[in-house]
């Protein structure tokens, strides 16, 4: 335990536990809303999305997050809108979307990044490596900053997004604007996506919004109280992973991812148990 409490001596652990509990903390709060809706594979499209923007901003040379968030933002909206359109199917929408993305990055990359070990930098972003314990100061400012907008906007429209996310069609009925509420979740989604890849990287973010909502929904059945375990269980993932990646020397988020994986079971036995008593 001493050895543990060390490490917050360290300015980059004190940063990572920071940006790594907010993202943790958004991420779940969505995840339940995306997973009820049937949209969790979006989170797996944009992250795509963001790893092209990112790609874009390195090329470039400019600061990642000032191009990935807008860029990322309008990709969630055009893919909510395609997603509505009989002609193209959501699955092959996000396929569509996601692969381009991935695809266009690494090539653009490849081409004109001027970096001598560009597999490396690839793998860093789409496994989140080593950027979580990388921050900077003004990064943990803007994650906080951003988290608090996504908590804001979940916090205050709670109930027109507990309405449409169950039942859109009543929800339209009753005078809902369900299409502006859809793009709101989008939007978040989107904002959610960037900051977690610095977490757990690209390829594993929809790890983070999908395992800590089904883990909560294999105990308990209320929409509150699964949203309320979903960030507990999310927080502790992240802040559990961070710690043995840094005693352990184990890629970040691959560790988080593991430890959501090691929380499913363990709810799943105790939903299962439950159940039976």
């Amino acid at each position: 335990m001493n050895e543990l409490l060390s490490y917050f001596n360290y300015p980059f652990v004190r940063y990572a536990l920071i940006a790594g509990v907010l993202i943790a903390l958004c991420a779940a709060l969505l995840g339940v809303t995306l997973v009820l809706k049937r949209y969790s594979m979006i989170g797996d499209g944009l992250s795509h999305v963001a790893f092209g923007a990112m790609a874009i901003a390195t090329v470039c040379s400019m600061a990642p997050m000032t191009v990935a968030l807008p860029i990322t933002i309008v990709a969630a909206i055009i893919l909510l809108g395609i997603n509505s359109n009989s002609k193209i199917k959501g699955d092959a929408a996000i396929a569509m979307i996601s692969v381009g993305a991935l695809a266009l990055g690494y090539l653009l990359l490849n081409i004109f990044s001027a970096s001598s070990n560009v597999s490396g930098d690839v793998c860093t972003t789409l496994f989140g490596s080593t950027s979580i314990l990388t921050l900077s100061e003004s990064d943990v400012w803007l994650c906080a900053a951003l988290a608090v907008v996504v908590l804001l906007v979940f916090v205050i429209f709670y109930h027109k997004i507990f309405a449409v996310t169950f039942d859109e069609s009543f929800a339209s009925a009753t005078g809902t604007k369900t299409k502006a509420y859809n793009i709101l979740i989008a939007v978040v989604t989107a904002v959610v996506i960037v900051l977690a890849m610095n977490l757990v990287g690209a390829l594993l973010i929809s790890a983070l919004i999908i395992f800590p909502a089904l883990s909560a929904m294999r105990i308990f059945k209320s929409f509150l109280s699964v949203i309320i375990s979903s960030a507990v269980i999310s927080i502790l993932c992240a802040v559990s992973g961070i710690f043995v990646s840094i005693i352990y020397s184990t890629p970040v988020g691959s560790t988080i991812v593991a430890a959501n994986i090691v929380f499913f079971i363990l709810c799943t036995v105790i939903g299962k148990i439950t159940k039976k008593s």
